[in-house]
């Protein structure tokens, strides 16, 4: 009987024994597992920043910029620090534009500190293409002129990289200009850019050889 007895406490010890080694391998094993698993890492994407789209003197491309004056206000180092009402103004290949900005009143604007351009600058062959009859009738009727010169102003400060990466600029008259090209040859709604990425104080400019229209 007392060998029966201590046999069966023998087997229950050992079934215990048994049962509390497995839950032990078990819980080494999820632990192990949990350790050895591969740490889980965020990869944030960054976006690279985009250009301010200011320019310095040396940044100028196109075949017109030889045509700029030399060591006076209208040159490169003398539009840099006028904001580009007053630079257009020193420039002598600007001199109908400035005498459409001011008939349209929009040389404040224009010249304001805190605002940041591009401007699409027409020389004056440009006007001159249009006829002089033309041109008067457009300077008389103010509301047209500053849609035609406002649509030349894009709210945004932008260089030639970024004129040609965005291809379609919203401007400040509501319309859309379309950039095309590469190199230094770009056009802007099929005007072509004589010279581009003149600095000023608070916008980057490009001559271009047509005066664009918005669509009515």
């Amino acid at each position: 009987m007392r060998t029966t007895r201590l046999a069966s406490t023998i087997g229950v010890l050992a079934a215990a024994l048994i049962s509390v080694t497995a839950c032990g391998s078990g819980q080494q094993a999820a632990s192990d597992a949990t350790t050895s698993a591969p740490a889980t890492t965020t990869t944030t994407s960054t976006t690279k920043a985009m250009s301010d789209g200011v320019t310095k003197t040396g940044d100028v491309f196109g075949p017109g910029c030889t045509a700029l004056p030399k060591d006076t206000e209208g040159s490169l180092d003398g539009m840099v620090d006028d904001p580009v009402a007053t630079a257009a103004s020193n420039n002598p290949l600007l001199k109908t534009l400035v005498a459409a900005v001011k008939e349209a009143g929009l040389v404040d604007t224009l010249n304001k500190a805190d605002a940041e351009y591009t401007v699409f600058a027409p020389y004056d062959p440009a006007f001159e293409a249009l006829g002089q009859d033309a041109l008067n009738a457009v300077l008389a009727d103010k509301a047209k002129l500053t849609s035609i010169l406002t649509y030349h102003v894009v709210p945004q400060r932008m260089d030639k990289d970024g004129i040609l990466s965005s291809a379609n600029l919203p401007t400040v008259q509501g319309g859309t200009l379309k950039v095309e090209g590469s190199g230094d040859n770009v056009t802007v709604n099929g005007a072509k850019v004589l010279c581009g990425n003149i600095p000023t104080a608070n916008a980057t400019v490009f001559v271009i050889d047509k005066v664009m229209t918005p669509a009515a």
